[in-house]
């Protein structure tokens, strides 16, 4: 239904079979109020939509002096609806909706120059006639949020009185531990329900709040949804790092209906391959991408006589691959993980810890095993300064992807590792992809040019990716990159690391966390193999379960073979127990 545009005398209308946008007109209007009413086809609010925007500059905050009246123009199917406003940043700036059959696609445009370090949408700084200033948001009228990556506590589905944060940075620190996905389907859903648990979307109608762009305009680093005392603002952090000089607009935000919270993942992929900004990638799959891994981290982790790092070491290894021997359990894969390398950046084998890494991979090629090393994205450690992202006091603090000298070395690097004249790899787990630089005072390399972001991320990833391939093109690369834009610089998704309890302390299952995990991969990278990843563990029991359920979400791997990590014993019985679901897991792959 193309949109429709009506006027009752005092609200001003655009109406589809979807979705209704209207707003005040008149001395009472915008001008002075500035909110637009998003409602569904029954008539119910989904919010009140501020007009307001800002796009702050490493100099200046962007506040709004006044806000214009909506002019209304349409543009073949699409009604435009467009919303001036005085900046004291810009020349120029405007809030634009786009109203599509089925959705309302939003953006802010501006004119002038200037550094942008944060992007406001849904709300901003303004002095309204009313006399009141300050920040305005928009209303928070749904009563649940679908966040599509994990944290800590679990809260894929929340409170929509409560923030979330999408991106490439975190880590394990308070309020940071949401970048296990990096970057994670840029994507949020409102439900009209009370949430009923941590990890289930409960039933629909869902609002589905996604961000189109192509991967190389997406240069900020966090996605982050405020809210507070039933409003709430789109924030997107750039930090300084795009620079505008001359006409600048945003990426689209897109609102739209769909029947289940997952339906939004599935949406957001379908639009960016509609507007050409992500494609159907097939990876080449080849039979021993499926096969079932075995990854160190959690036996080194358990074992707990030194650092986990420490224990990535030959004897170890051949230590650990002797009891899944015993044990008659065969991995056709086995990840080398966190740290052979004597330096993160330049990749060398460190001698003290393995003498002779060519030999042993030699010695798993003859087995019939594949193996993968375990590579840490960004770190600059043993990297000359100039190729690096530096923070104000000159200290590295990444590699940069705009570098062409690094993007040369990752290249030689890449041949090493995976070359027959070198160690003779396979590929890689890629891991802390969440380890993306963030700061203002932060610069790039002499020889950058200028990469930010998840643009840049997608641009590490990719090099990494297309040297693995040139040098061996069935080399697997292994990310935590659940972006569908990503979809030709991964071949295999990991779900990464398990986390514990939900907001009231109370502990969340592993297999359902690994449940919904799966499921939104599978709707952001519906093409690519899943893997299950297995660390870490609360206890025996649920280690069991978890064991049994990973074939039935993706390639299963094992990460322990001894203990758990709070020292519970492995027993002979329960390595049998693993392998039985793994020749159950073969025999569905015949």
């Amino acid at each position: 239904m193309t949109p429709s545009i009506a006027e009752d005398g005092e609200h001003l209308s655009v109406r589809t079979a979807e979705y209704e946008l209207r707003w005040r007109i008149g001395d009472r209007g915008v001008t002075r109020s500035p909110y637009l009413e998003l409602r569904d086809a029954g008539g119910e609010r989904w919010t009140r939509l501020s007009a307001l925007s800002a796009v702050h500059t490493v100099d200046a905050r962007d506040e709004t002096v006044s806000v214009g009246a909506p002019v209304v123009t349409r543009d073949g199917d699409v009604v435009v609806v467009e919303v001036p406003a005085v900046s004291t940043v810009w020349r120029q700036r405007r809030l634009v909706l786009r109203c599509t059959a089925e959705a309302v696609e939003l953006r802010t445009d501006v004119i002038g120059e200037g550094r942008v370090s944060e992007l406001v949408q849904f709300g901003g700084s303004a002095r309204l006639p009313t006399g009141a200033s300050g920040t305005f948001r928009s209303s928070i009228d749904a009563r649940s949020l679908f966040v599509p990556t994990p944290t800590e506590p679990v809260a894929f589905v929340r409170p929509a009185a409560a923030s979330a944060q999408l991106g490439i940075v975190g880590d394990a620190d308070p309020g940071r531990v949401h970048g296990i996905f990096s970057p994670p389907p840029l994507v949020l859903a409102f439900g009209r329900r009370h949430p009923e648990g941590p990890t289930i979307p409960t039933g629909g109608p869902w609002l589905a709040l996604s961000i189109r762009d192509h991967v190389d305009r997406l240069r900020f680093t966090s996605l982050r949804y405020e809210a507070l005392d039933g409003g709430f603002t789109l924030n997107a952090t750039y930090g300084g790092h795009t620079v505008v000089d001359g006409a600048w607009s945003s990426p689209a935000v897109v609102l739209r209906h769909v029947p289940e919270a997952l339906d939004a993942i599935s949406f957001h992929r379908d639009d960016l391959i509609r507007h050409g900004y992500a494609t159907e990638h097939r990876p080449d799959t080849v039979e021993w991408w499926r096969e079932p891994i075995f990854c160190g981290w959690g036996a080194q982790v358990a074992r707990g006589t030194a650092p986990a790092p420490e224990l990535s070491r030959q004897e170890v290894y051949d230590e650990l691959l002797g009891v899944l021997r015993d044990a008659e359990l065969d991995p056709g894969t086995v990840v080398i993980d966190d740290r052979w390398q004597a330096a993160y950046g330049t990749a060398d084998p460190d001698p003290g810890a393995w003498p002779d890494m060519r030999g042993w991979i030699a010695d798993r090629h003859a087995e019939g095993r594949r193996v993968l090393l375990w590579w840490k994205a960004w770190d600059p450690t043993g990297l000359p300064a100039e190729e690096c992202i530096l923070d104000g006091a000159g200290v590295p603090v990444a590699a940069d992807p705009g570098s062409a000298a690094y993007r040369a070395r990752l290249t030689r690097i890449v041949e090493r590792l995976l070359g027959p004249q070198g160690l003779d790899a396979d590929g890689f787990k890629v891991d802390f992809t969440q380890r993306a630089p963030e700061g203002q005072s932060f610069r790039s390399a002499p020889d950058s040019d200028g990469v930010w972001g998840i643009a840049a991320l997608h641009r590490l990833v990719g090099d990494l990716h297309r040297a693995a391939k040139a040098i061996k093109p069935d080399a697997l690369v292994i990310t935590h990159t659940v972006h569908p834009s990503f979809a030709e610089v991964t071949d295999m998704v990991r779900t990464n690391d398990v986390l514990e309890r939900d907001v009231d302390g109370r502990a969340v299952g592993v297999v359902a966390q690994l449940g919904v995990r799966a499921s939104i991969v599978g709707r952001a990278l519906p093409h690519h193999l899943v893997d299950t990843d297995q660390w870490p563990m609360p206890d025996r029991s649920e280690w069991l379960a978890y064991a049994a359920a990973q074939p039935g979400f993706g390639v299963p791997a094992l990460y322990y073979v001894e203990r758990i990590d709070e020292g519970e014993l492995i027993t002979s019985e329960d390595l049998a127990f693993v392998g039985s679901t793994w020749a159950e897991y073969r025999r569905s792959l015949r």
